[in-house]
């Protein structure tokens, strides 16, 4: 079970998430106290083993048809790794992860800008 509490940086901000809920082993989930910032971590078994990772992120903004009126708007971004249940040591899913993460974030997240961007 990760540590409580969990904490993000975004935009340079350190951000503090407690947990809020860990309805079993599983699963859990953590928030910052006004619920903008949500991480969720959860492990999947069967024929294959899926962990997940996930930052859901919301704010308050201009309506972009009606400029004077704000509204939530909201993303999430999330790391899924699906394994067999034989096959793969942790340190060998690590080494796939780590060159998927230092792929998207080498050159100062040139890769994340392109896919953001559309880019494939």
């Amino acid at each position: 079970m990760f540590t409580d509490p969990q904490s993000i940086t975004i935009n340079a901000v350190p951000i503090t998430l407690p947990r809020v809920t860990s309805p079993s082993l599983q699963s859990s989930s953590y928030s910052k106290d006004d619920g903008t910032v949500k991480l969720g971590v959860t492990q999947t078994y069967g024929k294959r083993t899926r962990r997940t990772i996930r930052i859901d992120h919301s704010k308050v903004a201009p309506d972009p048809l009606i400029s004077a009126q704000n509204i939530k708007h909201s993303m999430a971004c999330y790391l899924v790794v699906d394994v067999p249940v034989t096959g793969y040591t942790i340190v060998e899913a690590k080494q796939v992860i780590d060159g998927l993460t230092a792929y998207l974030t080498a050159t100062s997240g040139a890769r994340v800008t392109q896919l953001l961007g559309g880019e494939n």
